[in-house]
């Protein structure tokens, strides 16, 4: 039974990498190569107590004495062979880890921010400066273009569009222009997420590309009508969210710029 546990483990490729990789450590040794590697693990008290209270938020109770233990030695495999990896390079050229890497990145240049709670004079302002978005029932006058079914495509004619250069609009069964159109009969025609997004559009100019239920449009605001606002304290909870998410997006796109500073950049194009 052992002797075919034995030759079946022999048959892992993991097996065989790690063994490769000691191979090649000890061919390093013999030759006089640096190894790098830390290979000391030491789990102090505070350590324990950080494993003791995870496994407590887990299951609700604190851990057994034999519990705690497997616990230690699973973080302790984690440790060796997050260490064996780093050592044989594994974390290089890997997509995955690039992106869960970039997550993190993104995740610590933002994570302040998520506990945050804005002071009464930043809502206000955020709401001063934001009153259309919450704005009562509203009516728009708008112009529309419709740019077919695929994003990308209907981003380039979006752009030659503002340029000033003449684009041809796809037929569609609704109207090229409404006034005074109420914000649920937009609704009805194009969709809750087309109409929400004219409040926030800016007037007076071709923008977008805004996405309906038919695909995605060129879209130009002539002129929004709020027949009411509500009170700051009815929508606060609202404001507070919607102020963390922009504070948030801001505060990631300044953490990546001020890192992108520090890189000369160059670029190859074929």
């Amino acid at each position: 039974m052992i002797a075919n546990v034995f030759k079946q483990a022999l048959r892992e490729p993991l097996v065989h990498f790690l063994a490769a990789g000691s191979a090649l450590f000890l061919v390093m040794g013999q030759f006089g190569g640096e190894d790098s590697l830390d290979r000391s693990i030491t789990i102090n008290e505070a350590e324990v107590t950080r494993l003791a209270s995870q496994w407590e938020q887990t299951w609700s109770r604190p851990p057994s004495a034999q519990e705690l233990d497997s616990v230690i030695r699973d973080y302790i495999k984690e440790e060796v062979y997050f260490r064996e990896a780093m050592r044989l390079g594994l974390d290089a050229d890997d997509p995955i880890i690039r992106r869960r890497l970039r997550a993190k990145m993104e995740f610590l240049a933002t994570a302040e921010i998520q506990n945050m709670e804005p002071s009464d004079i930043t809502l206000q302002r955020f709401y001063a400066a934001n009153k259309m978005r919450y704005a009562e029932k509203p009516t728009f006058s708008f112009d529309q273009q419709f740019l077919g079914e695929e994003e990308e495509k209907a981003k380039a004619s979006l752009a030659a569009l503002t340029a000033g250069k003449p684009v041809q609009a796809q037929p569609l069964s609704v109207a090229a222009s409404m006034d005074s159109a109420p914000s649920d009969t937009v609704a009805r025609q194009f969709g809750d997420a087309f109409a929400d997004s004219l409040r926030m559009l800016p007037q007076g100019r071709w923008s977008g590309p805004v996405q309906s239920g038919f695909g995605w449009h060129a879209v130009r605001v002539r002129k929004v009508v709020a027949s009411g606002t509500p009170k700051l304290s009815d929508i606060r909870q609202r404001l507070s969210n919607d102020w963390r998410a922009e504070t948030q997006t801001a505060r990631e796109a300044a953490a990546y710029q001020a890192l992108l500073d520090g890189y000369d950049i160059r670029i190859a194009k074929p």
